[in-house]
């Protein structure tokens, strides 16, 4: 378990941040960019648990919320060191299984759906585009030569769709999906 008895260690005031292995990068590294952005995503679920979801919704949300922490130890550790806390690709077949079954449940869809609804399905869809944004820091960071291990990507590519289909089902479960109606916002 981890122990923090001070929480502000001022060591960050000069724009750079420390990783696992006591090496310093600037706050904009690619690294540091997608350990905020999931760090982001994972603050963005904790707001959609907020709203009264369930307890089946809950369950699988407070499970992803401690595999965001574990994806990021994943990234903020390089594959050198002994002992390190990596995604293993398990969580990528059990996050398909929750899609699923909540899946099953919910209508095919008709139209597009809108980022919004009750339910806190609204919450679940901006939780859904920091999840987006999230996978395209990861993949920025692979594209500048840092080590991503493989399943952090196409998990945070899962996690987009499971957030997706969970604010389907809050948003019917709240009283339904708001759909996107083309051409619905011209004036008459």
């Amino acid at each position: 378990m981890v122990t923090l008895n001070k929480i502000y260690t001022k060591t960050g005031d000069g724009g750079d941040t420390g990783v696992v292995t006591g090496e310093r990068l600037p706050k904009t590294h690619p690294r540091i960019v997608a350990i905020g952005d999931v760090d982001e995503l994972n603050a963005a679920i904790g707001v959609a648990m907020g709203h009264a979801l369930g307890d089946e919704l809950m369950g699988m949300l407070l499970a992803i919320q401690n595999d965001l922490f574990d994806l990021g130890a994943d990234l903020a550790t390089p594959k050198t060191l002994k002992g390190e806390l990596r995604l293993d690709a398990g969580r990528i077949g059990r996050l398909e299984e929750m899609i699923d079954a909540l899946n099953e449940s919910l209508p095919p869809l008709e139209s597009f759906v809108l980022p919004s609804g009750p339910g806190g399905a609204g919450a679940l869809h901006l939780a859904r585009a920091i999840a987006r944004r999230a996978e395209r820091s990861v993949w920025a960071l692979k594209d500048d030569g840092g080590e991503v291990s493989g399943p952090v990507p196409t998990f945070l590519n899962r996690l987009s769709d499971f957030l997706f289909v969970a604010a389907r089902k809050a948003s019917r479960n709240g009283g339904g999906e708001v759909l996107w109606v083309p051409g619905g916002a011209k004036d008459e």
